[in-house]
Protein backbone atom coordinates (compact mmCIF):
# COMPACT_ATOMS: atom_id res chain seq x y z
CA UNK A 1 0.00 0.00 0.00
CA UNK A 2 2.78 2.46 0.60
CA UNK A 3 4.44 1.66 -2.41
CA UNK A 4 1.07 2.37 -4.54
CA UNK A 5 1.13 5.89 -2.23
CA UNK A 6 4.53 6.80 -3.52
CA UNK A 7 3.72 6.25 -6.66
CA UNK A 8 0.74 8.03 -7.21
CA UNK A 9 2.60 11.39 -4.71
CA UNK A 10 5.06 11.23 -7.39
CA UNK A 11 2.33 11.12 -9.93
CA UNK A 12 0.28 13.96 -8.81
CA UNK A 13 3.41 16.19 -8.57
CA UNK A 14 4.58 15.44 -11.70
CA UNK A 15 0.94 16.52 -12.87
CA UNK A 16 1.47 19.53 -10.63
CA UNK A 17 4.24 20.34 -12.32
CA UNK A 18 3.24 20.31 -16.08
CA UNK A 19 0.07 22.52 -15.16
CA UNK A 20 2.09 25.00 -13.97
CA UNK A 21 4.27 25.05 -16.55
CA UNK A 22 1.21 24.96 -18.75
CA UNK A 23 0.07 28.12 -17.53
CA UNK A 24 2.80 30.07 -17.62
CA UNK A 25 2.47 33.27 -19.29
CA UNK A 26 3.54 33.21 -22.69
CA UNK A 27 5.72 36.09 -22.02
CA UNK A 28 7.96 33.27 -20.24
CA UNK A 29 8.11 31.26 -23.13
CA UNK A 30 8.49 34.09 -25.41
CA UNK A 31 11.29 35.90 -23.38
CA UNK A 32 13.28 32.50 -22.45
CA UNK A 33 17.03 32.51 -23.01
CA UNK A 34 18.46 30.01 -25.45
CA UNK A 35 21.42 29.61 -26.76
CA UNK A 36 20.39 29.93 -30.31
CA UNK A 37 21.04 33.46 -32.21
CA UNK A 38 17.70 35.28 -33.10
CA UNK A 39 18.28 36.72 -36.73
CA UNK A 40 15.84 38.96 -38.60
CA UNK A 41 15.28 39.64 -41.93
CA UNK A 42 12.76 42.43 -42.82
CA UNK A 43 11.50 45.01 -45.28
CA UNK A 44 9.79 48.10 -44.27
CA UNK A 45 6.79 48.38 -47.15
CA UNK A 46 6.81 52.27 -46.25
CA UNK A 47 9.84 53.59 -46.21
CA UNK A 48 11.02 50.79 -48.84
CA UNK A 49 14.21 50.14 -45.97
CA UNK A 50 15.38 46.27 -46.02
CA UNK A 51 17.25 44.60 -42.75
CA UNK A 52 19.19 41.81 -41.59
CA UNK A 53 19.88 41.29 -38.14
CA UNK A 54 21.12 39.02 -35.87
CA UNK A 55 19.71 41.01 -32.21
CA UNK A 56 19.85 38.24 -29.98
CA UNK A 57 24.17 36.35 -29.94
CA UNK A 58 22.62 33.79 -27.91
CA UNK A 59 23.52 34.34 -24.51
CA UNK A 60 22.62 38.32 -24.85
CA UNK A 61 21.16 41.12 -26.70
CA UNK A 62 23.18 43.56 -29.30
CA UNK A 63 22.97 46.52 -28.51
CA UNK A 64 23.91 48.24 -31.27
CA UNK A 65 21.39 45.88 -33.59
CA UNK A 66 18.37 46.76 -31.29
CA UNK A 67 19.16 50.45 -31.90
CA UNK A 68 18.93 49.62 -36.26
CA UNK A 69 15.71 47.83 -35.15
CA UNK A 70 14.57 50.48 -33.58
CA UNK A 71 15.09 52.73 -36.39
CA UNK A 72 14.00 50.77 -38.77
CA UNK A 73 10.34 50.67 -36.80
CA UNK A 74 10.62 53.98 -36.00
CA UNK A 75 7.53 56.28 -36.80
CA UNK A 76 8.10 57.54 -40.42
CA UNK A 77 5.39 59.71 -40.71
CA UNK A 78 6.70 62.21 -37.89
CA UNK A 79 10.25 60.68 -38.33
CA UNK A 80 10.02 59.39 -34.43
CA UNK A 81 12.21 56.63 -32.96
CA UNK A 82 11.77 55.06 -29.62
CA UNK A 83 12.83 52.08 -27.60
CA UNK A 84 10.88 48.86 -29.31
CA UNK A 85 10.34 45.65 -26.29
CA UNK A 86 12.73 43.32 -27.42
CA UNK A 87 10.28 40.94 -26.62
CA UNK A 88 8.53 41.93 -29.70
CA UNK A 89 11.65 40.59 -31.73
CA UNK A 90 11.34 37.55 -29.78
CA UNK A 91 8.02 36.58 -30.94
CA UNK A 92 8.45 37.41 -34.09
CA UNK A 93 11.99 35.37 -34.04
CA UNK A 94 9.73 32.47 -32.58
CA UNK A 95 6.83 32.82 -34.96
CA UNK A 96 9.26 32.41 -38.04
CA UNK A 97 11.03 29.35 -36.40
CA UNK A 98 6.96 27.73 -35.59
CA UNK A 99 6.58 28.65 -39.32
CA UNK A 100 10.03 26.85 -40.71
CA UNK A 101 10.78 30.45 -42.88
CA UNK A 102 13.03 32.74 -42.61
CA UNK A 103 11.77 34.93 -45.51
CA UNK A 104 11.63 38.61 -44.79
CA UNK A 105 8.69 39.96 -42.89
CA UNK A 106 6.80 42.50 -44.25
CA UNK A 107 6.59 45.26 -41.89
CA UNK A 108 3.62 47.87 -42.13
CA UNK A 109 3.48 49.43 -38.96
CA UNK A 110 5.73 49.26 -35.76
CA UNK A 111 5.83 52.23 -33.35
CA UNK A 112 3.22 55.21 -33.87
CA UNK A 113 3.97 58.41 -31.70
CA UNK A 114 0.12 59.48 -30.10
CA UNK A 115 -0.11 62.31 -32.66
CA UNK A 116 0.71 59.73 -35.94
CA UNK A 117 -1.71 57.07 -33.59
CA UNK A 118 -4.24 60.07 -33.22
CA UNK A 119 -4.50 61.08 -36.50
CA UNK A 120 -4.97 57.24 -38.29
CA UNK A 121 -8.19 56.89 -35.54
CA UNK A 122 -9.48 59.74 -37.23
CA UNK A 123 -9.25 57.85 -40.09
CA UNK A 124 -10.13 54.21 -39.13
CA UNK A 125 -12.17 52.90 -36.60
CA UNK A 126 -10.04 49.98 -36.26
CA UNK A 127 -7.20 52.00 -34.36
CA UNK A 128 -6.96 51.63 -30.51
CA UNK A 129 -6.58 55.12 -28.80
CA UNK A 130 -4.15 53.43 -26.52
CA UNK A 131 -2.46 51.59 -28.82
CA UNK A 132 0.20 49.14 -27.75
CA UNK A 133 1.67 50.70 -31.08
CA UNK A 134 2.64 54.00 -29.06
CA UNK A 135 4.48 52.23 -26.59
CA UNK A 136 6.43 50.72 -28.90
CA UNK A 137 5.25 47.15 -28.06
CA UNK A 138 3.30 46.44 -31.37
CA UNK A 139 3.35 45.77 -35.02
CA UNK A 140 1.80 44.96 -38.26
CA UNK A 141 3.13 42.75 -40.85
CA UNK A 142 3.03 39.62 -42.89
CA UNK A 143 5.87 37.17 -44.23
CA UNK A 144 6.79 37.12 -47.28
CA UNK A 145 4.73 34.01 -49.01
CA UNK A 146 3.16 32.56 -45.83
CA UNK A 147 -0.26 32.46 -45.84
CA UNK A 148 -1.54 35.44 -43.43
CA UNK A 149 -4.39 32.60 -41.33
CA UNK A 150 -0.93 30.50 -40.74
CA UNK A 151 1.01 33.72 -39.52
CA UNK A 152 -1.99 34.14 -37.30
CA UNK A 153 -2.56 30.49 -35.73
CA UNK A 154 0.86 30.29 -35.39
CA UNK A 155 0.76 33.48 -33.01
CA UNK A 156 -2.12 32.56 -31.01
CA UNK A 157 0.04 29.29 -30.49
CA UNK A 158 2.50 31.53 -28.54
CA UNK A 159 0.13 33.01 -26.09
CA UNK A 160 2.99 35.97 -25.61
CA UNK A 161 0.64 38.83 -26.22
CA UNK A 162 -1.91 40.43 -28.31
CA UNK A 163 -2.42 38.84 -31.89
CA UNK A 164 -5.25 40.79 -34.15
CA UNK A 165 -6.15 39.27 -37.52
CA UNK A 166 -6.75 41.47 -41.02
CA UNK A 167 -7.08 39.16 -43.70
CA UNK A 168 -8.32 42.21 -46.01
CA UNK A 169 -5.47 44.78 -45.16
CA UNK A 170 -3.33 41.27 -45.35
CA UNK A 171 -1.40 42.04 -42.23
CA UNK A 172 -1.07 40.67 -38.62
CA UNK A 173 -1.19 42.21 -35.78
CA UNK A 174 1.00 41.14 -32.99
CA UNK A 175 2.17 42.87 -29.62
CA UNK A 176 3.87 42.43 -26.00
CA UNK A 177 0.60 43.31 -23.93
CA UNK A 178 -1.94 40.94 -22.47
CA UNK A 179 -2.62 37.73 -23.86
CA UNK A 180 -5.85 38.32 -25.94
CA UNK A 181 -7.22 38.23 -29.56
CA UNK A 182 -9.26 39.59 -32.38
CA UNK A 183 -10.44 39.64 -35.83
Amino acid sequence: MDNFDSHRRKLLTFGGAALGLALLPGQAFASRSTSQPRILTLNNLHTGEKLKTEFFDGKRYDKAELSRLNHFFRDYRANKITQIDPHLFDQLSLLQALLGTRKPVQLISGYRCLATNNALRSRSRGVAKHSYHTLGQAMDFHIEGIALSHVRKAALSLRAGGVGYYPRSNFVHIDTGPVRSWA
